[in-house]
């Protein structure tokens, strides 16, 4: 049997997750196969460097973050976004407030417990 996520979803219906450290999350649609995350970063919040088998994508709607993926680190704006096969370490660091939109696949089953 799937698990997924209602058909629509609506921004004011959803509850923000405190994640502390000045991130929160909200979890839109999903099933087995993928996951939408909208994720909201004060200034100066740091999303651990940390892995998983998902792959990730990430549009960034707002703010100004610097990522680190494998290394690697650049500074993204809104419109910008970015890749991260699974298992590669990555981290961020909010310098301005802003949302990303997170795409996983398969879904990030921990986010549902």
């Amino acid at each position: 049997r799937m698990i997924h996520s209602p058909a629509f979803q609506f921004d004011n219906d959803i509850p923000w997750q405190d994640l502390g450290n000045g991130i929160q999350r909200q979890m839109f649609g999903y099933d087995d196969r993928v996951m939408l995350v909208k994720v909201k970063f004060e200034a100066g919040a740091v999303g651990a460097m940390h892995s998983h088998p998902h792959s990730q994508v990430t549009y960034v709607v707002s703010g100004v973050h610097e990522m680190t993926i494998d290394g690697e680190i650049k500074q993204l704006k809104a419109g910008d976004g970015f890749y991260v096969l699974p298992n590669v370490l990555h981290s961020s660091y909010c310098i301005e407030p802003g949302i990303f939109i997170d795409v996983f696949s398969p879904h990030r089953e921990e986010f549902l417990k």
